[in-house]
Parts: C-alpha cells; sequence; structure tokens
C-alpha cells in the first residue's frame, strides 16, 4: 500500500525548522507522504524571522487545485497563512474539496514576535476556517487572540478552558490548546464530550522553533 498523504498549507522556513519543510520531515518519520502548498516565502533561521514575502493568491489557489486532483489527501495540516488573500484561498478550498482530517495550527506570530498573518486574514481565520477543521491546535496566546480575551493574571488554566469553549462557539469541533510555554505545563484537549488536561514535567530547551508545526502535523499523520 502506497503510504498516507498529507497536505501542509503553510509558510516555507528556508533553517527547516518549521513550515512546509518541517512538515515533509515530520510526515516522513510518521510514515506519510507530504504534498505541499506554500502561503509564503520566510527569510528566518532558529533565531527569528527578518522578512516575509507572501505568496500571490493565484499561485496558491492553483497548487492546492492541481495537487488535490492528482494526489488526494488522507489528511491535512494548515499553518501560516500570511495575509487575507491566501486565507480566502484556503477558506474556498476547504469549502470546495471538503478535505477529511484538517488540522489548522493558527499560526499568528513568531516566537520573535513577528507577526504571521493581517488582521483580515485573521478574521477569515475565525469566521471561515475554524468551523470547517477538524482540530484546532492553538497555543496560549493563539487562544487568547482567537477567543478575543485579555490575558488573566490569576487561573490561567481556567482561562484556557474559557478560550475553549469560546472557539466551540466559533464552530470548532475539538480544540487542543498547548501550554508548553508555561512552568506548569498542561495541555487542553476540548470536545463535544467535555475537556480533559494532559500534564508533564516541563522540558528545559531552546530548541523550541517549530514545535507547534510538527505536533500539529504529527497529528494529522
Amino acid at each position: 500500500m502506497p503510504p498516507p498523504i498529507v497536505l501542509s498549507i503553510a509558510g516555507f522556513d528556508p533553517s527547516s525548522g518549521a513550515g512546509v519543510t518541517a512538515d515533509i520531515k515530520t510526515a516522513a518519520a510518521h510514515k506519510c507522504y507530504a504534498t505541499t502548498c506554500i502561503t509564503a516565502l520566510t527569510v528566518q533561521s532558529t533565531i527569528g524571522v527578518f522578512c516575509l514575502e507572501m505568496m500571490r493568491e493565484e499561485v496558491a489557489r492553483d497548487t492546492l487545485f492541481e495537487l488535490v486532483r492528482d494526489l488526494p489527501p488522507a489528511a491535512v495540516r494548515i499553518g501560516m497563512l500570511g495575509q487575507a488573500a491566501v486565507a480566502q484561498v484556503v477558506a474556498e478550498f476547504l469549502e470546495t474539496v471538503k478535505p477529511k482530517n484538517v488540522v489548522l495550527d493558527p499560526v499568528l506570530r513568531s516566537t520573535s514576535g513577528t507577526p504571521l498573518v493581517d488582521d483580515k486574514g485573521l478574521q477569515i481565520l475565525r469566521d471561515r476556517l475554524i468551523p470547517q477543521v477538524d482540530l484546532i491546535t492553538p497555543n496560549r496566546e493563539e487562544a487568547l487572540i482567537l477567543a478575543q480575551q485579555n490575558p488573566s493574571k490569576s487561573d490561567k488554566n481556567e482561562q484556557m478552558a474559557s478560550c475553549a469553549r469560546d472557539l466551540h462557539a466559533l464552530g470548532a469541533r475539538a480544540v487542543c490548546i498547548t501550554g508548553g510555554d508555561s512552568s506548569e505545563t498542561a495541555d487542553l484537549i476540548s470536545t463535544s464530550d467535555g475537556q480533559e488536561w494532559f500534564r508533564a514535567p516541563r522540558i528545559e530547551s531552546r530548541a523550541t522553533h517549530g514545535t507547534g508545526c510538527a505536533f500539529a502535523m504529527a497529528i494529522a499523520c
């Protein structure tokens, strides 16, 4: 049997720590075959993102529809979208093709703080992408932005649960909010059946570039 095909819709990271290049490696590690649609070219390293060059929307559209015509995916991983025009193309692609097993990793800014989606793109992500995917995997900060909540100074875990409920209200079928950025590491899984926490000791490491991409792609695989 040929390996399952997993489509990665994300940015290009020349350091291969994140985005489509990292997704290809993650798919291979899970014995899957990755196809890719690049949403933006970046000048970046493991230190940070220094420049973005957005993909033309017609190129993104042609890439997606030609790929699925020849190589229908068993799952899809959506990462950085960059701008509203590309976000709209991805939304139209999901509405038309209706692929199965879609994981949305809402990449809103880099670890170094560079914005990776514009305001209109964020709105399209909230209104049109979240209701169509099977799982959304934001970190704490991304969950707060998508749920339009201000950070809580008291109970962060309760706020994560509140964000998950707000994301369900936007149409999300399942939510996984990752908490690796906190000293009390805890991931929250939320579905229509309820919420469950997964806790583990924090692993101290500086090698965190692209961990969200790898996590979402591994789930898709």
